[in-house]
Protein backbone atom coordinates (compact mmCIF):
# COMPACT_ATOMS: atom_id res chain seq x y z
CA UNK A 1 0.00 0.00 0.00
CA UNK A 2 3.15 2.19 -0.76
CA UNK A 3 0.85 3.72 -3.18
CA UNK A 4 -1.06 5.85 -0.30
CA UNK A 5 2.18 8.09 0.85
CA UNK A 6 2.93 9.11 -2.57
CA UNK A 7 -0.74 10.20 -3.02
CA UNK A 8 -1.00 12.41 0.39
CA UNK A 9 3.06 13.82 -0.20
CA UNK A 10 1.10 17.77 -0.38
CA UNK A 11 1.79 20.63 1.65
CA UNK A 12 -0.70 20.87 4.78
CA UNK A 13 -3.78 22.49 3.72
CA UNK A 14 -5.08 25.52 5.73
CA UNK A 15 -8.68 23.72 5.75
CA UNK A 16 -9.88 21.97 9.06
CA UNK A 17 -10.35 18.44 9.60
CA UNK A 18 -12.04 16.26 11.42
CA UNK A 19 -9.64 14.44 14.09
CA UNK A 20 -10.16 10.33 12.69
CA UNK A 21 -8.81 7.46 14.95
CA UNK A 22 -7.07 4.60 14.46
CA UNK A 23 -3.93 3.56 11.34
CA UNK A 24 -3.57 1.36 8.65
CA UNK A 25 -1.98 -1.31 10.07
CA UNK A 26 -4.74 -1.14 12.85
CA UNK A 27 -7.94 -1.11 10.72
CA UNK A 28 -6.40 -3.96 8.13
CA UNK A 29 -5.25 -5.91 11.34
CA UNK A 30 -8.41 -5.81 12.83
CA UNK A 31 -10.17 -6.88 9.82
CA UNK A 32 -8.07 -10.09 9.75
CA UNK A 33 -8.59 -10.36 13.13
CA UNK A 34 -12.08 -10.39 12.37
CA UNK A 35 -11.36 -13.01 9.73
CA UNK A 36 -9.45 -15.50 11.59
CA UNK A 37 -12.55 -15.15 14.19
CA UNK A 38 -15.11 -16.12 11.77
CA UNK A 39 -12.69 -19.15 10.75
CA UNK A 40 -12.32 -19.88 14.71
CA UNK A 41 -15.65 -20.30 15.03
CA UNK A 42 -16.32 -21.78 11.54
CA UNK A 43 -13.70 -24.41 11.09
CA UNK A 44 -13.54 -25.53 14.78
CA UNK A 45 -9.68 -24.24 15.33
CA UNK A 46 -8.14 -25.12 18.93
CA UNK A 47 -4.29 -23.86 17.94
CA UNK A 48 -4.73 -20.32 18.69
CA UNK A 49 -0.91 -19.99 16.99
CA UNK A 50 -2.95 -21.04 13.65
CA UNK A 51 -4.17 -17.14 14.02
CA UNK A 52 -1.64 -14.74 14.95
CA UNK A 53 -3.63 -11.86 14.53
CA UNK A 54 -6.54 -12.94 16.53
CA UNK A 55 -4.18 -14.88 18.93
CA UNK A 56 -2.13 -11.05 19.59
CA UNK A 57 -5.64 -9.36 20.06
CA UNK A 58 -6.71 -11.89 22.61
CA UNK A 59 -3.60 -11.36 24.30
CA UNK A 60 -3.54 -7.43 24.48
CA UNK A 61 -7.14 -6.79 25.31
CA UNK A 62 -7.04 -10.09 27.41
CA UNK A 63 -10.29 -11.19 26.40
CA UNK A 64 -10.85 -14.89 27.93
CA UNK A 65 -12.52 -18.35 25.70
CA UNK A 66 -16.23 -18.18 25.45
CA UNK A 67 -17.52 -21.88 25.87
CA UNK A 68 -14.36 -23.21 25.19
CA UNK A 69 -14.94 -21.82 21.67
CA UNK A 70 -12.12 -19.95 20.22
CA UNK A 71 -13.02 -17.30 18.04
CA UNK A 72 -16.54 -16.50 19.79
CA UNK A 73 -15.85 -13.42 22.51
CA UNK A 74 -12.96 -12.26 19.66
CA UNK A 75 -15.06 -12.05 16.62
CA UNK A 76 -18.00 -9.85 19.19
CA UNK A 77 -15.17 -7.66 20.45
CA UNK A 78 -13.24 -6.96 17.05
CA UNK A 79 -16.91 -6.51 15.46
CA UNK A 80 -17.93 -3.70 18.30
CA UNK A 81 -14.38 -2.15 17.83
CA UNK A 82 -14.72 -2.00 13.83
CA UNK A 83 -18.39 -0.51 14.22
CA UNK A 84 -17.51 2.32 17.15
CA UNK A 85 -14.58 3.23 15.08
CA UNK A 86 -14.21 3.44 12.07
CA UNK A 87 -17.98 3.33 11.02
CA UNK A 88 -18.88 0.10 9.50
CA UNK A 89 -22.53 -1.09 9.37
CA UNK A 90 -23.57 -4.23 9.76
CA UNK A 91 -23.35 -5.60 6.05
CA UNK A 92 -19.55 -5.36 6.20
CA UNK A 93 -19.24 -8.10 8.61
CA UNK A 94 -21.98 -9.81 6.65
CA UNK A 95 -20.21 -9.74 3.71
CA UNK A 96 -17.05 -10.91 5.19
CA UNK A 97 -19.04 -13.84 7.37
CA UNK A 98 -20.42 -15.06 3.58
CA UNK A 99 -16.78 -14.91 1.97
CA UNK A 100 -15.37 -17.02 4.90
CA UNK A 101 -18.18 -19.50 4.50
CA UNK A 102 -17.92 -19.68 1.21
CA UNK A 103 -14.07 -19.78 0.72
CA UNK A 104 -12.93 -22.22 3.54
CA UNK A 105 -14.48 -24.97 3.92
CA UNK A 106 -11.58 -26.45 6.27
CA UNK A 107 -8.77 -25.20 8.19
CA UNK A 108 -6.23 -26.04 5.03
CA UNK A 109 -8.07 -23.25 3.15
CA UNK A 110 -6.70 -20.72 5.42
CA UNK A 111 -3.32 -19.78 3.67
CA UNK A 112 -4.67 -20.11 0.53
CA UNK A 113 -7.79 -17.55 1.65
CA UNK A 114 -5.01 -14.97 3.34
CA UNK A 115 -2.88 -15.35 0.11
CA UNK A 116 -5.95 -14.60 -2.28
CA UNK A 117 -6.88 -11.48 0.52
CA UNK A 118 -3.51 -10.28 0.00
CA UNK A 119 -3.40 -10.50 -3.92
CA UNK A 120 -6.72 -8.74 -3.70
CA UNK A 121 -5.29 -6.08 -2.11
CA UNK A 122 -2.23 -5.31 -3.23
CA UNK A 123 -3.59 -5.31 -7.22
CA UNK A 124 -6.55 -3.21 -5.97
CA UNK A 125 -4.31 -0.28 -3.89
CA UNK A 126 -1.55 -0.46 -6.78
CA UNK A 127 -4.53 0.22 -9.65
CA UNK A 128 -6.26 2.89 -7.40
CA UNK A 129 -3.20 4.76 -7.14
CA UNK A 130 -2.76 5.45 -10.91
CA UNK A 131 -6.40 6.16 -11.02
CA UNK A 132 -7.06 8.38 -8.13
CA UNK A 133 -3.83 10.65 -7.63
CA UNK A 134 -5.09 13.88 -8.05
CA UNK A 135 -8.93 13.09 -6.76
CA UNK A 136 -7.48 11.92 -3.40
CA UNK A 137 -5.01 14.51 -3.35
CA UNK A 138 -8.59 16.98 -3.60
CA UNK A 139 -10.66 15.15 -1.77
CA UNK A 140 -8.55 14.35 1.06
CA UNK A 141 -9.89 17.50 2.95
CA UNK A 142 -13.21 16.06 3.27
CA UNK A 143 -14.81 12.71 4.25
CA UNK A 144 -17.33 13.27 2.69
CA UNK A 145 -15.94 14.30 -0.82
CA UNK A 146 -13.40 11.29 -0.56
CA UNK A 147 -16.12 8.39 -0.26
CA UNK A 148 -18.31 9.79 -3.06
CA UNK A 149 -14.91 9.91 -5.00
CA UNK A 150 -14.06 6.24 -3.80
CA UNK A 151 -17.49 5.64 -4.19
CA UNK A 152 -16.92 6.41 -8.34
CA UNK A 153 -13.88 5.48 -8.53
CA UNK A 154 -14.88 1.48 -7.21
CA UNK A 155 -17.39 1.25 -9.27
CA UNK A 156 -15.64 1.99 -12.31
CA UNK A 157 -12.86 -0.20 -12.09
CA UNK A 158 -16.06 -2.98 -11.10
CA UNK A 159 -17.75 -2.43 -14.42
CA UNK A 160 -16.00 -0.78 -16.84
CA UNK A 161 -15.11 -3.12 -19.90
CA UNK A 162 -12.42 -1.59 -21.72
CA UNK A 163 -9.55 0.69 -20.69
CA UNK A 164 -6.83 2.55 -22.91
CA UNK A 165 -4.04 1.23 -21.01
CA UNK A 166 -3.70 -2.89 -21.58
CA UNK A 167 -2.00 -2.95 -18.41
CA UNK A 168 -5.01 -1.37 -16.05
CA UNK A 169 -7.48 -3.43 -18.01
CA UNK A 170 -5.34 -6.33 -16.66
CA UNK A 171 -5.45 -5.49 -13.30
CA UNK A 172 -8.77 -4.48 -13.35
CA UNK A 173 -9.87 -7.99 -14.51
CA UNK A 174 -7.63 -9.35 -12.10
CA UNK A 175 -9.16 -7.68 -9.18
CA UNK A 176 -12.72 -8.51 -10.57
CA UNK A 177 -11.76 -11.88 -10.54
CA UNK A 178 -10.51 -11.78 -6.81
CA UNK A 179 -13.75 -9.79 -5.64
CA UNK A 180 -15.72 -12.37 -7.57
CA UNK A 181 -14.20 -15.58 -6.00
CA UNK A 182 -13.79 -13.57 -2.33
CA UNK A 183 -17.78 -12.72 -2.32
CA UNK A 184 -17.35 -8.88 -1.85
CA UNK A 185 -19.76 -6.43 -3.44
CA UNK A 186 -19.14 -2.66 -4.54
CA UNK A 187 -20.21 -1.33 -1.40
CA UNK A 188 -17.70 -3.68 0.53
CA UNK A 189 -14.84 -2.32 -1.28
CA UNK A 190 -15.82 1.13 -1.04
CA UNK A 191 -15.81 1.16 2.50
CA UNK A 192 -12.59 -0.76 2.47
CA UNK A 193 -10.58 1.65 0.34
CA UNK A 194 -11.99 4.49 2.09
CA UNK A 195 -11.31 3.54 5.69
CA UNK A 196 -7.71 2.58 4.17
CA UNK A 197 -7.07 6.01 2.66
CA UNK A 198 -8.38 7.80 5.58
CA UNK A 199 -6.37 6.38 7.68
CA UNK A 200 -3.39 6.73 5.47
CA UNK A 201 -3.97 10.32 5.78
CA UNK A 202 -4.09 10.25 9.38
CA UNK A 203 -0.50 8.25 9.61
CA UNK A 204 1.40 11.06 7.33
CA UNK A 205 -0.13 13.44 9.97
CA UNK A 206 1.61 11.47 12.67
CA UNK A 207 5.11 11.15 10.48
CA UNK A 208 4.82 14.96 10.00
CA UNK A 209 4.28 15.99 13.77
CA UNK A 210 7.37 13.73 14.56
CA UNK A 211 9.40 14.96 11.80
CA UNK A 212 9.19 18.78 13.17
CA UNK A 213 9.86 17.61 16.69
CA UNK A 214 12.83 15.89 15.68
Amino acid sequence: MSFISKLLKKNESEAPEEQVKGSVEEFVSLVRVYYQAVMAVNLGVTNLNMLADMALFKRMLKIPTQNNKLGVAEKTRVRKVLMQDYGLDEYFFKEMDASVKKCCKTQMDIKSYFFMFQGFCSDLFSLLGNLMQWKFRFAILFKKLLYGQTQKTVHELMTRSEWKDVSVQKAAWSIRKYAEHLGYSEQWVTDFVYNVVLMAREDQKREAKKGKKA
